[in-house]
């Protein structure tokens, strides 16, 4: 029997999360980066869009301030030990020219919700959904999107607007959460629908 997926709807005051669209990701000079302009450019124009609207954006990086954090997740994936408070590796990609009204979520783990008070300022903005983007979809994006649903919202992805180091990796995950944990949907389709909010 095939497993029955509903679509989920956009509601009237949508949050962006932009996750880890930061230097350490997106230069590939550095061990966990991986070049994908496109996705940068995809998010500049939601952010646009989100901006425009005076939606509430929050952006993520992950950042480690002393040796025991995360002490699990650094042994198994040692590259992480770059990135240390105030590198260049820890900083939003100047192309999304974030503002300083807009929160940075300094994260230790993959989800943007877990040991952070991402969940309380959601809350405090009146957040009814969510549309989560950013670096890597395998990884922290797939992390907060799963947690935003465990937090009883509603989750959209656009699927240009996040990217993997590997495209079967990027592919086989927005395939799954599509089918059980959000909506991936086109980035023209969302702005279209986050247009009408206007109208509303």
């Amino acid at each position: 029997m095939a497993l029955t997926s509903r679509t989920l709807n956009l509601g009237s005051k949508p949050a962006l999360i932009v996750v880890d669209v930061v230097n350490g990701f997106t230069d590939p000079d550095c061990a966990l980066g991986t070049a994908c302009p496109e996705v940068v450019i995809a998010n500049k124009m939601l952010l646009a869009e989100f901006r425009r609207q005076r939606l509430p954006i929050f952006f993520t990086t992950v950042v480690y301030h002393h040796k025991n954090q995360a002490t699990v997740f650094r042994q198994k994936l040692p590259d992480l030990d770059c990135l240390k408070p105030n590198s260049h590796w820890v900083k939003v990609d100047a192309a999304l020219e974030r503002r300083a009204s807009e929160p940075l979520i300094e994260k230790q783990w993959a989800s943007a919700f877990f040991g952070t008070d991402l969940s309380n300022q959601l809350m405090a903005c009146g957040t009814d959904s969510l549309v989560v983007t950013g670096l890597t979809t395998s990884g922290c994006v797939r992390a907060t999107v799963v947690d935003g649903l465990q937090h009883n919202y509603p989750v959209l992805i656009p699927k240009e607007a996040c990217g993997d180091r590997g495209q079967t990796a990027h592919e086989a995950s927005l395939y799954d959460l599509n089918k059980k944990y959000a909506d991936v949907v086109l980035l023209s389709d969302l702005l279209v629908r986050l247009r009408l909010l206007t109208d509303q």
